[in-house]
């Protein structure tokens, strides 16, 4: 892909396992004798710098922050109606946990609808919720890289359009 040397300092990223991060820099290495090209991506909420190879950045899933078209598209996925199949939690949730590690903010957008619950509903196991916000938390994150505002403000905004639906 031609977009794998296109990001510069400053642009948000999304990496699948690890969410939003901003581009830091790049950087040459010198690693076992070769001189290798790195993206240096600091994801601030979990404290950790990411370098990875520019010749692996689209192999790894790296891209850059929807746009609000795509954006648009995981928001009506929010709104629309919860399918929570009758399979065994344990493979519902290994389910879940795929769809936010691949970074497609529809998938995630799929799980943040199927897992919430309004307040009158405190039946959730402790897993549920873990689940639930880790999605929530990595859909805000992209969610305010879009539109410019703090992540608790995304994370609010997302929980007023779930509500209104």
């Amino acid at each position: 892909m031609s977009d794998k040397l296109s990001f510069k300092e400053g642009d948000f990223v999304v990496y699948p396992t690890h969410g939003v991060g901003c581009v830091k820099g790049i950087e040459t290495q010198e690693v076992a004798g070769h001189s290798l090209k790195l993206i240096v991506i600091n994801f601030e909420q979990e404290r950790m710098t990411l370098r990875l190879p520019v010749a692996k950045a689209s192999a790894s899933g790296l891209r850059a922050v929807s746009n609000k078209a795509q954006m648009e598209q995981a928001l009506k996925k929010l709104t629309g109606k919860s399918r929570v199949r009758k399979t065994m939690w344990s493979r519902r949730a290994q389910e879940y946990e795929a769809k936010i590690n691949s970074g497609d903010p529809v998938a995630i957008a799929e799980v943040v609808r199927d897992l919430h619950k309004n307040a009158q509903q405190p039946d959730q196991s402790y897993s549920e919720r873990q689940i639930y916000q880790s999605a929530l938390d990595r859909l805000a994150r992209e969610f305010a890289a879009i539109e410019q505002i703090d992540t608790p403000s995304a994370q609010q905004k997302l929980e007023e359009i779930m509500m209104a639906a």
